[in-house]
């Protein structure tokens, strides 16, 4: 058995952007679905989507009109690449990303064990133009 705590699958089960003037926020609504992985290999891999987003009216993978494709990316967030820990910290060195702007970025986050929960929360960042962070509890599968 690995001595590295983060080894596993970790089921989402708590997901909040805070702003500093103390609003809450559920990005993806309160039916949500993610799953994070660390790997003993030292890689990671993160998804998480909102639950029940609306089919496309096509069957075809690469279709879809422009609105479909528009909701489909504002309700899913994925990347992976390799991790390592620093102190209380844990950063993501990311190489595939949905989002552009993270591959070849380091993204850090705070976190936290008890029991069979990993709490990760971020620095201030900029969603929906606004400076938040993301709080995240994650359950052992």
């Amino acid at each position: 058995m690995t001595q590295n705590p983060f080894v596993g699958t970790w089921r989402l089960i708590s997901l909040e952007y805070r702003r500093a003037d103390g609003q809450v926020s559920y990005p993806f609504g309160r039916d949500f679905v993610g799953y994070i992985m660390y790997n003993e290999d030292g890689y990671m891999s993160v998804a998480i989507m909102s639950g029940n987003r609306p089919k496309f009216a096509s069957g075809d993978f690469r279709g879809g009109t422009t609105e479909e494709k528009v909701a489909a990316a504002d309700t899913y967030v994925s990347y992976c690449g390799k991790y390592k820990v620093q102190g209380d910290k844990v950063i993501h060195n990311i190489e595939v990303s949905f989002f552009p702007n993270w591959s070849g970025v380091d993204q850090f986050r705070f976190f936290e064990f008890e029991e069979d929960r990993l709490s990760l929360s971020t620095p201030p960042f900029l969603a929906a133009s606004i400076q938040q962070t993301a709080h995240l509890i994650w359950e052992r599968v």
